[in-house]
């Protein structure tokens, strides 16, 4: 059986969230320039979003540029947003055509005009899709998710449209980028490193954790499948005992 066939489609997990880590070290492990890295990364999110939608996941987000990439050298910002723009541009068609909806988390304000221009009109020409939604994580930060929150929190509180009362856990999700999007069930990280980055610290609480030595321009399918068979083989207890969980199993059934 390939990886695929082996992969339960009942269990496949809901929202998957993928940190593309080592663009520019698996180039220059290729001899070649760092944007060279980038441009292959292309290929893989297209062949990614392929296998997702074959094995009916229903949210993909992709940490595509966070808001501490804004301190790389200015000659490589600038070449990923014209490549940005490129990437945007050829693979909207294609997102039309496997019915996938893109959408975008992080501070659209700082992108170049151009770039966000190009965003929002592909935004647009998917919003109708049914399918896999594919969420791009630009210009994105966890802790400023999490500040601008509290931010609009505190103001709704002071405008008495909240009290300190309704604060909770239900609230704050409503107040993030993500709302209206379920946590990932499971992070992968490619490129080897063992971290989340300031990625989604508040959704991925409860998520699996998924670390590979693959740099992100060689993940292909069979990497995304490994990470999901390897997902279906844990057995998340959100706090309960094994015990509990395989009761509610067999109940369930």
């Amino acid at each position: 059986m390939t990886l695929k066939e082996q992969i339960k489609l009942s269990s496949v997990p809901v929202h998957v969230a993928i940190i593309m880590d080592g663009n520019g070290r698996w180039a220059q492990k290729q001899g070649k320039d760092r944007f060279w890295g980038h441009q292959e990364g292309i290929v893989s999110v297209r062949k990614v979003v392929e296998a997702a939608v074959a094995i009916g996941i229903k949210y993909l987000t992709l940490y595509t540029f966070s808001m501490e990439n804004w301190k790389r050298p200015q000659a490589e910002v600038n070449a990923l947003m014209d490549l940005m723009i490129t990437a945007i541009r050829r693979e909207t068609p294609d997102l039309i055509e496997n019915n996938v909806k893109l959408q975008m988390i992080g501070d659209i304000s700082r992108l170049p005009e151009v770039t966000r221009k190009n965003l929002e009109n592909s935004l647009k020409e998917t919003a109708a899709n049914t399918g896999l939604t594919l969420i791009l994580a630009l210009s994105y930060s966890s802790r400023w998710e999490l500040t601008e929150a509290a931010r609009q929190i505190a103001r709704e509180v002071a405008q008495g449209i909240l009290t300190i009362e309704d604060i909770n856990e239900s609230a704050i999700s409503s107040h993030l980028e993500t709302r209206n999007i379920p946590d990932p069930d499971l992070l992968i990280r490619t490129g080897g490193e063992f971290r989340i980055s300031n990625f989604m610290m508040w959704q991925l609480s409860y998520s699996e954790l998924y670390f590979t030595e693959v740099f992100w321009p060689a993940f292909r399918e069979e990497n995304l499948y490994e990470a999901v068979l390897d997902y279906q083989r844990r057995e998340r207890r959100f706090g309960k005992t094994g015990a509990q969980v395989q009761s509610e199993t067999i109940k369930h059934y």
